[in-house]
């Protein structure tokens, strides 16, 4: 840092050349009065005047630079860089000044790096919480969301950043006044619990949006409710149906040989056939329920999905299933599983056009985080009721119940979700299964 000479090292310059006053005017005293010795005291004197120039210049020179040191310090420190350190070669005042402002230096640079892996820890930790969080300038324009917001926007941050909360749908939920608020986004529809805030960032006002899905939380309740339920059922209900089964059909035998043949036996041989049969029936319909309650956790492994969904549309053979296919997509996901998730809906949309005639077809995409797989039919559509995904709850005659309740507890048993809707361009119903995909 090469600057032209302050107020302040001209004068020290000045005053030492001040110091040497009294030997140029005892030069100039002898040079006047002495003739013999003229040369010599002109000599002496200019030998004086450059001693005194060169001693001047040196004393400037050792002002001058610790200052510009320091000067440069500083400069560092304001711009962020504390790295520089001053030499401390002493215990003058100078070598306290460099020390004190090594230690500052030194201390401002442990803070940054607080700060900086207090920011990291933040980051990771927004980024990975199960919550979607939004941050909104005081133009309600995106300026910060984290994976989970991604993947209820259905879009990466890339696109989604600058975008208005209106243009992002979130703008109900930004300046709404309730807390809670139900609604559909392209990454999953539910009840979602809001909370707001605002805090400021480079002196201007933002807004903070924080959006907790509530459905799947309720949905295990659910389920764990009904695997409570199902449990009891099934053993009160076994305890009782296992010795009657039994006993129907050891009646019966006994009946075929004591009593002889008239309507009084025929009559009590089919009573006992009823309550046989039925007992057997419910049986079986108790062990379609447990399934609900024994679902064992997923073992995952990589599954290609245009390998999977073919084969498994290949196993529905009351009506033709058209596949139509999508891109290359590897889902993590537990094999057996997925595949009766995907028997259980195409069972259904095979089963809804029987009436109408209608086609059945099954395809797949990618849609952000997501692998999304559609199920299509062109039945008579969804009865308007929310009770499809209930356990006990069907439409069909002879229906367990258990289908659509099972597909759902298989798909958010893999993270993902599954949906039902009526189809938009024609009649019939549409079932759209989301799984995460890895990375």
């Amino acid at each position: 840092m090469n600057a032209a000479p302050s107020n302040h090292e001209r004068q020290v310059q000045v005053w030492a050349l001040m110091g040497s006053v009294p030997a140029l005017v005892l030069a100039a005293f002898l040079a006047a009065r002495k003739p013999e010795a003229r040369g010599w005291a002109w000599a002496g004197l200019a030998a004086t005047v450059a001693a005194a120039l060169g001693s001047s210049l040196q004393v400037r020179r050792r002002v001058r630079h610790p200052l510009q040191t320091l000067s440069n310090l500083l400069a560092a420190l304001r711009e962020g860089d504390y790295s520089f350190r001053g030499r401390e070669g002493s215990d003058d005042a100078l070598g306290v000044a460099f020390h004190e402002l090594n230690t500052l230096a030194e201390l401002l640079q442990q803070q940054r790096i607080g700060a900086m892996e207090a920011t990291a820890l933040l980051r990771t930790v927004i980024e990975e919480i199960d919550v979607a969080i939004f941050a909104f300038d005081a133009e309600d324009r995106l300026r910060l969301v984290n994976r989970a917001g991604e993947a209820l926007l259905g879009q990466p941050k890339e696109r989604a950043l600058e975008c208005s909360a209106a243009e992002l749908s979130l703008d109900e939920a930004l300046g709404g006044p309730s807390s809670i608020l139900d609604a559909a986004f392209p990454g999953g529809a539910g009840r979602f619990e809001l909370r707001r805030s605002t805090f400021r960032q480079g002196g201007r006002p933002h807004r903070l949006l924080v959006m907790s899905d509530l459905t799947r939380p309720l949905r295990e309740q659910e389920r764990q409710a009904w695997q409570r339920l199902t449990r009891v059922l099934s053993h009160e209900i076994n305890n009782s149906l296992a010795p009657i089964q039994s006993l129907a059909g050891s009646l019966a035998s006994l009946t075929r040989r004591a009593l002889p043949e008239g309507e009084s036996a025929e009559d009590l041989q089919q009573g006992l056939a009823v309550i046989e049969r039925r007992s057997a029936g419910l049986q079986r319909f108790l062990s379609a329920y447990a399934r609900l309650a024994k679902l064992p956790a997923p073992e995952r492994r990589a599954l290609a999905l245009e390998a999977l969904v073919p084969r498994v549309a290949r196993l529905e053979t009351r009506r033709p299933i058209t596949v139509n296919p999508g891109p290359e997509l590897t889902v993590s996901a537990d094999e057996d599983q997925l595949e009766q998730a995907l028997i259980n809906l195409l069972k259904n949309a095979a089963e809804a056009t029987e009436i109408t005639n209608g086609g059945v077809w099954v395809t797949w995409r990618r849609e952000g985080r997501w692998a999304r797989v559609d199920v299509c039919d062109e039945g008579p559509g969804l009865p308007p009721t929310a009770n499809l995904f209930v356990p006990f709850f069907t439409t069909k005659v002879g229906g367990s119940g258990i289908g659509l309740a099972l597909a759902r507890q298989i798909a958010e048993a893999h993270g993902g979700s599954l949906a039902l809707e009526n189809r938009e361009a024609g009649p019939g119903a549409r079932a759209v299964l989301r799984l995460p995909l890895p990375g």
